[in-house]
């Protein structure tokens, strides 16, 4: 992809084409430069970008333009991330290139030494700013306090991506749900994707599968406050039955195996589950009331 030039960038060419000399539309005058003429870079653009080579393999399962533009993460929107990865190499230079802000979620530092070297690795890798802009950060983990730290701005939009299950395994999805609450203006969207689990099924309330009941996550969003909006079918997947040995861990991109030589090793078809491709997900919208 190549980033458009600047208006200003344009206005400065076309003077220095005039100045050398070089043949124009009419002696001695330069050839307009509108705004028309600077495009903006589009969500396409970013996606297409050689940086993404090796995250976008797995935009078959993850549909990051149509999730993204589900959650209307879009220009000029200051959009937040809990515990962001994959997704930030999208929606970071989109926003950044499109008058947006991006806002990093990330875990609060001084935890331990394992979350701290995640957190210095994840301002490493998206540290330049002439492409992912100058990303915001704020900080979340359970009885962390509010998201947001005194001063920063709420936001239009805050996207989570398979995680409520881990919330529910530390035992504060409600307070989280609460917080999400809080972190955004009245009127901001909350977008959630999860492991989906059939309403048919037992849901743990521990999330120890990994898959999550859409009636369930739209409760704990209920009862923080939130109007539920719509769900989408984009990351649904129906091959995906939800009842593996492993939980989602069984599907890619874990691919979680049994040890060689135990009873589960046996009858284990490591590539039927490779074929299943990633799990079927929840795609869930929800506002905070005006």
């Amino acid at each position: 992809m190549r980033i458009q030039p600047t208006f200003a960038a344009l206005l400065a060419a076309t003077a220095l084409t005039a100045c050398s000399g070089a043949e124009t539309s009419a002696p001695n005058t330069p050839a307009a430069v509108t705004e028309a003429d600077v495009k903006t870079v589009t969500l396409e653009d970013v996606l297409a970008h050689p940086r993404r080579s090796g995250e976008a393999t797995r935009d078959e399962f993850r549909n990051p333009k149509e999730t993204l533009e589900f959650f209307e993460v879009g220009p000029g929107k200051r959009v937040g991330e809990i515990w962001p990865g994959w997704y930030t190499n999208a929606t970071a230079p989109y926003l950044a290139a499109n008058g947006g802000q991006y806002v990093a979620i990330l875990y609060p530092e001084g935890i331990n030494e394992r979350l701290d070297k995640r957190v210095a690795g994840y301002k490493e890798k998206y540290g330049d700013s002439s492409v992912y802009g100058e990303i915001e950060y704020a900080a979340f983990l359970k009885d962390t306090g509010p998201i947001l730290a005194e001063g920063q701005e709420p936001l239009d939009v805050l996207v989570t991506y398979r995680n409520v299950h881990n919330w529910m395994r530390g035992g504060y999805a409600q307070d989280a749900f609460a917080r999400f609450y809080d972190a955004l203006k009245p009127g901001g969207i909350l977008g959630v994707v999860e492991h989906r689990l059939p309403e048919t099924a037992v849901q743990d309330p521990k999330g120890g599968t990994g898959y999550v009941q859409e009636s369930y996550m739209k409760d704990l969003a209920k009862q923080a406050g939130f109007e539920f909006v719509a769900s989408s079918e984009v990351n649904a997947n129906p091959k995906d039955t939800a009842d593996h040995p492993f939980g989602v861990w069984t599907l890619k991109p874990s691919s979680r195996t049994p040890d060689e030589g135990t009873p589960e090793a046996a009858d284990f078809d490591a590539e039927a589950y490779k074929n299943i491709g990633e799990s079927d997900r929840a795609t869930l919208k929800f506002r905070k009331p005006k």
